[in-house]
């Protein structure tokens, strides 16, 4: 069985792959100071709760939080005498290189979204992706990542606009009944939501304007959906997304 890991800013998913499909998957919050043990009893617990009992023989690792990565590494070493394959590393191929400026480090997040995505769905893409930041990343038509943008989460707005401003609140983000809120907090809400409405369209227009071809646009991440709701923003969304890629990195490897 495959150990996918993709260690977030916010939130880390372990799922279990067994060739086929995932029969399993868990998320936590990232932790920079979890020890390998404590991983191997939390992800052991787990499995015992949902009466899994399975060999793990491989891993492979995608995280967007370097101080995380060792810690995951003994996790896989010392309790499933395996070295896991850390995307973004010399040793862990990718399908197809990137092409982006000489010297740039492209997230490891962004590579297996890539991956992913051009495995489901061909070339010639704009993955979306709600996570701490909201990305936007451009496929090529051979599978290659050949850069993007890079915005302010959804939540990390919310948060940052509730700290800088003394009297605003925290709210959640939902889609508000109308665009002129009555309130604080439905004006706050109200931004937030058509704000990024038309963050999302004006910027996969101007990508695809850009690069001159039709291109499809495919959503992840716990927020595509509600955005979804709004208008056509996304031609699919994948729930599935990152660690899809985590499998075909891995395969690529093997093979």
């Amino acid at each position: 069985m495959l150990l996918t890991i993709d260690c977030g800013n916010t939130n880390t998913v372990f799922a279990i792959w067994d060739g086929t499909e995932f029969v399993a998957s868990w998320r936590r919050a990232t932790n920079a100071h979890s020890t390998g043990d404590e991983y191997y009893t939390w992800l052991r617990t787990s499995m015992t709760l949902r009466s899994l009992d399975v060999e793990i023989t491989e891993c492979i690792i995608s995280s967007t939080v370097p101080r995380v990565v060792f810690n995951l590494r003994v996790l896989c070493d010392r309790y499933y005498d395996t070295r896991p394959l850390v995307v973004g590393k010399p040793d862990c191929a990718l399908p197809v290189a990137p092409r982006v400026d000489a010297g740039t480090t492209v997230g490891p997040d962004r590579l297996v979204n890539t991956a992913a995505g051009f495995d489901r769905h061909g070339g010639d893409l704009i993955v979306v992706d709600f996570g701490t930041a909201t990305t936007f990343d451009v496929v090529d038509h051979d599978g290659a990542y050949v850069g993007g943008v890079i915005a302010p989460g959804v939540n990390l707005s919310l948060e940052a606009l509730h700290m800088a401003a003394a009297a605003l609140p925290h709210v959640d983000i939902t889609q508000p009944q109308r665009v002129v809120g009555s309130n604080t907090v439905a004006c706050m809400q109200s931004g937030i939501f058509w704000g990024y409405v038309g963050l999302i369209k004006e910027i996969a227009a101007r990508i695809k304007s850009e690069r001159s071809r039709p291109m499809k646009v495919v959503s992840t991440g716990g927020l595509a959906p509600l955005f979804q709701q709004a208008d056509t923003l996304f031609d699919v969304y994948e729930d599935d997304l990152t660690m899809h890629g985590l499998t075909v990195i891995h395969k690529h490897n093997k093979e």
